[in-house]
């Protein structure tokens, strides 16, 4: 989400138009609210007949828009978050095994997606311009969550907001770390079994 930054992570294992079809419902049935767009890179896992007939096929049909072709950076807006939220929890590595994608659903969907959602504030950026031949940022003042961005929102309805609260009040940061290091480590002997 780009105003809010909220993010929610699932592995697939393979990019098959079904499989990449069924992760992207099960994504939107996760977030807090209705998905208004649909941005991706010019992979054949996106760019493809099912996915497109989903978002198309609505009554309030989702504007899709894709990176422009030969244009590299416009995929920063879909990679934005591959360091923080993918790569400093499980590195580089490349995971062959099928049997590891349902012990990483379980530690994205319920640990890391809310302690990144709830409790990792970010700085958003709010102008860049360009002074002297150089690009001065400025951001916030005070950052926040992804939460607190969604509870500040006008666009986010009542109902919403007070089941995030609800959700908010019932987790323990230091739990859910202590989780997810269970957890991952659970996960890396697996993959050291397997291998």
């Amino acid at each position: 989400d780009l105003i809010s930054g909220w993010t929610e992570n699932l592995a697939v294992w393979n990019k098959a138009s079904h499989a990449i079809l069924a992760q992207v419902q099960e994504l939107e049935s996760q977030v807090p609210f209705a998905m208004k767009s649909f941005h991706s890179d010019n992979g054949g896992e996106f760019l493809n007949w099912p996915l497109y007939e989903y978002l198309t096929g609505r009554p309030l049909k989702v504007p899709w828009t894709r990176s422009r072709a030969y244009r590299k950076n416009d995929n920063a807006h879909c990679e934005q978050k591959n360091w923080t939220h993918v790569r400093q929890l499980l590195g580089y590595q490349r995971f062959g095994h099928p049997e590891l994608v349902p012990l990483l659903n379980n530690l994205y969907g319920q640990e890391w997606s809310q302690y990144q959602n709830h409790f990792r504030p970010t700085f958003k950026l709010l102008q860049r311009e360009k002074k002297d031949g150089k690009t001065v940022k400025t951001y916030e003042q005070k950052p926040q969550t992804p939460y607190q961005r969604l509870l500040e929102s006008a666009q986010v309805p009542e109902p919403t907001k007070a089941r995030l609260r609800t959700q908010h009040a019932a987790l323990d940061p230091f739990a859910l770390k202590k989780n997810i290091e269970i957890k991952l480590k659970k996960f890396f002997t697996a993959l050291g079994n397997l291998d």
